[in-house]
């Protein structure tokens, strides 16, 4: 990937302290599956990608469950593993209507 996503301070922070290499971050954000939640990019490597990238040749296994979360330009706010991908789902707010 010739363009290296920008780190934040804290995304340095925790990839460091959670043991995920930026080679994970790249490979989440180029092969992970996207979606866009709460204003973020969110790109999330599961067993689904793990699996039709292996059918290419690119072994992806000892990252499943890595999650990237970035701006929408492109700065990467945040990464971690989510070993309950059926945990996420998006709720309604937690406000109530008056």
């Amino acid at each position: 990937m010739n363009n290296k996503p920008k780190l934040t301070l804290h995304a340095t922070d925790r990839s460091r302290s959670r043991g995920i290499p930026t080679e994970a971050i790249d490979a989440a954000i180029e092969h992970g599956k996207h979606r866009a939640a709460r204003g973020a990019d969110i790109y999330t490597l599961g067993w689904r990608e793990v699996r039709f990238w292996a059918q290419a040749g690119i072994d992806l296994s000892c990252w499943e469950g890595v999650e990237v979360v970035c701006a929408h330009d492109g700065q990467v706010l945040t990464v971690y593993r989510n070993k309950n991908p059926h945990a996420r789902r998006d709720r309604p707010d937690r406000r109530r209507a008056a």
